[in-house]
């Protein structure tokens, strides 16, 4: 038995998509999935199962659709892979120690997750377009972003919820609330 981490996207933002974690929580019951728990609203699913992860996601997001009747991509990670994912924060504190002073009430790190492996050049090719003070790191699965203000200000940010790609991202305090629950 395995332990991974589902990441929606795009449910539960701006008053739209609107699903209860509760809801969640049972479809992943009833799909067989043990120890399910959920974290805050923008759905975080902890879960156990045997089954092999390639047929994980295509399986929740089909029994999603069918549930609550609109599509959401959803991200599969092993668990052991989140601590990884924190652990290789690619800012030193320096730089967030910056942004944290220019805005001590938001959050600035965020992580941009995948699925599937990341465009690099499309990625780059939008990162050199914008002139901003944002910073980014891509790796094969994920984009780290640090905002210098607010994630609702940044041009890049914005400019990431656009692509085609699948991606859904997570800020660095519920990334760490995840691990402690796992």
């Amino acid at each position: 038995m395995k332990t991974y981490v589902a990441f929606f996207r795009g449910i539960n933002v701006g008053g739209k998509n609107i699903v209860k974690m509760s809801d969640l929580a049972r479809l992943f019951a009833e799909l067989g999935f043990s120890g399910v728990k959920t974290y805050i609203q923008s759905g975080n699913v902890i879960f156990s199962t045997d089954a092999e992860q390639s047929l994980l996601a295509p399986m929740i997001e089909q029994a999603f659709n069918e549930r609550f009747g609109f599509a959401s991509a959803v991200i599969i990670r092993p668990g052991e892979e989140i601590a990884s994912i924190v652990g290789s924060l690619p800012f030193d504190e320096t730089e967030i120690e910056r942004a944290q002073t220019a805005n001590p009430d938001v959050e600035h790190i965020y992580v941009y997750l995948s699925e599937d492996v990341i465009n690099a050049e499309e990625i780059n090719q939008i990162c050199a377009r914008y002139g901003g003070e944002d910073r980014y790191y891509l790796t094969d699965r994920e984009i780290y972003l640090l905002c210098q203000q607010s994630v609702r200000d940044s041009k890049l940010a914005a400019a990431f919820a656009k692509l085609p790609q699948p991606l859904t991202s997570r800020n660095l305090k519920t990334l760490n609330k995840i691990i402690q629950l796992l």
